[in-house]
């Protein structure tokens, strides 16, 4: 493991350039071909959260509440699923057991639930395909392209999670629980760690603290709007189009890369992680672990790329912890988040 908390010790030398971009073209591949890096097959519901339904434009959204031990209300953190969000349960509370640790540490915790690809965005359109309407044809279960003309969140309408995180949540958690919405925490996974530092970035009111691990941090590289444009329609047969148009300036506004100097000026405290893309032992050889392992490849590019960037404009409010092994699943960002534990609860609030 390689922590660095930029403004003590120096940055580990980035990966070389011809490594960097071998592990990019490995990832894109796993990218194309529709990644499920962690197989869900049953919900890990935890008795101690509670179902929070708040009002949108997108109809009323399922949240989950994990309580402080202690009682409190000042100390809040927003946990993002990643991109195959379900509707049922959040990722953390199905496939890891942080909200416990988070709640013995005095921490309130907030898990929304849904907005699969969405990337937490405000959506330009309701996701369709060559103008055909949303539920024209059944769908399925499973992913890829026999999703793009079913129905369902984000097709018969247009996806708008950032005003959701940061308008009708947050009021509702102030109005009906009388939460603190001021010095908050958000951290997220894959699709999502951008999506965290994207919200401490333009809502510094909101978010004192913002986690990433595995995140895509830097979309202005040449391969990843076509990942990411692959990625969504396997996750769920979603339009990249009805997002952003490809020269809309609302990507400068999703990529941590570029809104780099808001981080900065904010002084948002700041934990960024990405795994080595090897595999550890308890991982085992299977097509799983080698998607696994090309993802977090792409991710790991990225993230070295976004640490040059931020270091370059003098951000020094940051930690960064680059395992020496670690794929793209559930269990490292666990482990990750056990990691990040004693900072954020040191930091927000």
């Amino acid at each position: 493991m390689r922590v660095e908390t930029v403004g003590g010790a120096q940055p580990e030398r980035a990966l070389g350039r011809r490594q960097l971009l071998k592990s990019a073209a490995v990832g894109v591949a796993a990218a194309a071909v529709g990644v499920s890096v962690a197989g869900r097959t049953s919900a890990a519901f935890n008795p101690a959260g509670f179902d929070f339904w708040v009002d949108s434009t997108m109809g009323p959204i399922k949240n989950r509440i994990f309580r402080a031990a202690d009682g409190n209300t000042n100390r809040v953190v927003y946990a993002l699923d990643g991109q195959r969000a379900r509707d049922d349960l959040n990722g953390w509370e199905i496939d890891t057991n942080v909200a416990a640790e988070l709640m013995k540490a005095n921490i309130n915790v907030v898990m929304p639930v849904g907005g699969q690809s969405s990337w937490y965005a405000d959506w330009d359109s309701p996701s369709t395909f060559l103008g055909i309407p949303a539920g024209s044809a059944a769908g399925s279960s499973g992913s890829g392209g026999s999703q793009v003309l079913s129905g369902g969140p984000g097709k018969s309408y247009a996806y708008k999670w950032e005003t959701y995180l940061t308008t009708n949540l947050r009021d509702a958690l102030r109005d009906r629980l009388g939460f603190t919405v001021t010095r908050n925490g958000v951290f997220g996974l894959s699709m999502s760690g951008g999506s965290a530092l994207m919200l401490a970035a333009f809502y510094p009111g909101q978010f004192c603290y913002a986690g990433s691990f595995s995140g895509a941090l830097n979309l202005s590289l040449p391969f990843m709007k076509d990942a990411v444009r692959a990625s969504m329609i396997d996750a769920g047969g979603y339009n990249i189009d009805a997002l952003a148009s490809a020269k809309s300036t609302k990507w400068q506004h999703l990529d941590p890369y570029m809104f780099a100097p808001k981080l900065k000026a904010n002084n948002t405290r700041l934990w960024i992680s990405s795994g080595s893309a090897l595999p550890s032992s308890t991982d085992g050889m299977s097509v799983t672990t080698i998607q696994g392992m090309g993802i977090e490849a792409v991710s790991l590019v990225g993230t070295r790329s976004f640490q040059s960037r931020f270091s370059s404009l003098g951000g020094t409010n940051v930690t960064y912890d680059y395992p020496a092994v670690g794929i793209h699943n559930w269990k490292n960002w666990e482990a990750q988040l056990y990691k990040m534990l004693p900072d954020l609860s040191a930091n927000i609030g």
